[in-house]
């Protein structure tokens, strides 16, 4: 799996048993503390192998800095919290690059394993499947909100421990069930990542706007124009694929296209799994994890918003 059917991560089959799982993210600070940011960066770089089933084995960082202008101290910090991070996730950093840069900016790229016949891809969802999110949105939101002053230092510390929290858990509690497909929420926003899954697997969404997860207060800075650009983009982007029923105010559906750094996964499991799965995230601290809708036949590569 590749450039010419993109998905989240590449795939390289090395035997009947094993494949190579292939993916690399980097990006600036987006939260003022060096050791938060690092953690941040790390979970999201491990996200996209979650994504796709898979198990982290190994990590390279990719570093941005100028030692010359920074402090080095702020480095270490970087690193010392992508290496904590790292290590939570049972893998292990074994080397990297650096170059000298004005701007700081970090990341990984990251190496997983898993079974060829147990890929998770962005297409396979089948009618009548029911979607499961399993962290918040409104992320890209209260980011703005720590640029802006905007938002009290307990919801800096709600979002920053949305975005340093692993997909870990999550994806390993949902191996245990039919994952039909999977991609997680980041860039693009929850409906832009949704898309792509209708596009993959010619069929429609439904989501219940009301049952998504959203980070506190995230609705009134919406409503205030607390707001990034992306999110923006995001929406006149997706114009063409939503249809947006009637009751659907227009703050909840900028919050649903919100761009999300390190954001939950978004699954698609057979009706039938769906409660068990969502009780069994629960069970495993996944506790802001929500069935969001369902998978139709109809209006194949779109998604209907519901009040």
């Amino acid at each position: 799996m590749g450039l010419s059917e993109p998905d989240d991560a590449g795939v390289i089959r090395i035997d009947e048993k094993t494949a190579l799982v292939q993916t690399v993210d980097f990006f600036t600070p987006i939260v003022d503390d060096p050791y938060a940011f690092g953690q941040i960066a790390a979970a999201n770089s491990l996200s996209d192998i979650y994504a796709m089933g898979a198990a982290p084995i190994t990590a390279l960082n990719l570093v941005g800095f100028s030692v010359s202008k920074l402090d080095p101290s702020l480095l270490a910090e970087i690193l010392r919290g992508a290496a904590d991070k790292v290590k939570e996730a049972g893998a292990t950093i074994i080397g990297g690059h650096s170059i000298d840069d004005p701007e700081p900016k970090f990341g990984l790229a990251v190496t997983g394993t898993v079974h060829p016949d147990r890929v998770w891809r962005k297409g396979g969802a089948r009618p009548g499947d029911r979607l499961i999110l399993t962290k918040p949105v409104g992320v890209g939101i209260h980011t703005t909100g720590i640029k802006r002053d905007k938002v009290s230092p307990e919801e800096i510390d709600r979002v920053t421990r949305v975005m340093a929290t692993l997909n870990r858990q999550a994806a390993e509690t949902l191996t245990g069930f039919d994952v039909r497909a999977c991609t997680d929420v980041t860039g693009f926003g929850l409906l832009g990542h949704a898309s792509e899954m209708t596009r993959a697997g010619c069929v429609g969404f439904e989501i219940d706007a009301r049952a998504v997860p959203i980070l506190p207060r995230t609705l009134e800075l919406a409503e205030a124009g607390v707001v990034p650009g992306g999110t923006k983009a995001n929406a006149r982007h997706l114009e063409d694929c939503l249809l947006v029923e009637e009751g659907v105010g227009d703050s909840l559906l900028t919050v649903l296209c919100d761009a999300v750094t390190s954001g939950g996964l978004l699954a698609a499991l057979p009706e039938e799994q769906a409660e068990r799965a969502l009780t069994a995230l629960h069970e495993k601290d996944v506790e802001d994890a929500r069935i969001i809708g369902r998978v139709t036949e109809d209006h194949p590569g779109k998604i209907r918003v519901l009040p």
